[in-house]
């Protein structure tokens, strides 16, 4: 049993998974405020998280470090969506357990294709190759850091947002009896 009530829920996946969207959506349900740590860094920085990127992917990832630091020291609790690869960090990882209840949005890798592909944010990642073999890697990469980071995964798949809201909430609930 955990005090979910008192702590942060934490939405992690790649991108296309639906952390926004689905971030809102239960942000709304649960009366909590509502943070992107890309928002974060973009609006610590003034900088785009592509401008970022153009100056290399560490000076990005120490500005999502410390977004993610800053929204999980909020003594009220949030809704936080990460960045994609913020879980990448041992040090953010374990601040997101600590803090929060962590559930990892996943998708295989041809639906996050197709869905990032009709969205309008600047991917920087995407711009090295194609996005179907980028997100293939990626996920590939990275499932271990989300395992490591997640309390509970919630499949997007086959879902609208509302659909991933209500499963997410289920699990926070589940998690609190």
């Amino acid at each position: 049993m955990t005090d979910t009530a008192s702590r942060h829920l934490v939405l992690v996946g790649l991108m296309g998974a639906g952390k926004t969207t689905v971030g809102e959506r239960c942000a709304a349900t649960l009366r909590r405020p509502f943070v992107d740590t890309d928002d974060l860094v973009e609006a610590r920085t003034g900088r785009t998280v592509a401008e970022l990127f153009g100056e290399g992917e560490p000076t990005f990832r120490a500005a999502e470090r410390d977004a993610v630091t800053d929204a999980c020291a909020s003594p009220a609790p949030l809704v936080i969506a990460c960045g994609g690869g913020a879980v990448l960090d041992p040090d953010s990882r374990r601040r997101l357990r600590s803090a929060g209840f962590v559930v990892w949005l996943r998708a295989a890798p041809r639906v996050l294709a197709a869905r990032v592909q009709a969205d309008p944010v600047e991917r920087p990642l995407l711009a090295r190759e194609g996005r179907l073999a980028t997100l293939t890697r990626l996920a590939e990469t990275r499932a271990p850091a989300y395992e490591a980071a997640a309390d509970v995964t919630v499949t997007t798949e086959g879902r609208n947002p509302d659909e991933v809201a209500a499963a997410v909430l289920e699990e926070l609930d589940r998690c609190a009896a």
